[in-house]
């Protein structure tokens, strides 16, 4: 679930649980109204954890000017690669 799917059920989950003023009988939408947000809030915070793991810094000390270092990088979910990265960082002053 993307951010903005969050922040819908979370907006949805509100009007349901403050604003609406009906009553169905069998279904509380109070009620409905918290999962929602609770669903939504889950899914925000889910999202940015993996978007937070996603990128990753790395840091290598001790590099020559002269020395490029490249580091490959290959997420994998279960048996299958998800995506390919690759990158490059070369130490300071090193001209691009």
């Amino acid at each position: 679930m993307g951010i903005g799917a969050s922040i819908f059920l979370i907006a949805v989950g509100a009007i349901f649980a403050f604003a609406v003023d009906a009553d169905l009988g069998w279904l509380n939408l109070d009620v409905v109204g918290w999962v929602l947000m609770l669903a939504g809030l889950v899914g925000l915070l889910t999202t940015l954890y993996f978007w937070n793991s996603r990128r990753r810094t790395v840091v290598t000390t001790g590099i020559r000017q002269d020395q490029v270092v490249a580091d490959r990088v290959v997420p994998v979910q279960g048996d299958r690669v998800v995506r390919e990265e690759y990158r490059e960082s070369r130490g300071p002053g090193y001209p691009v």
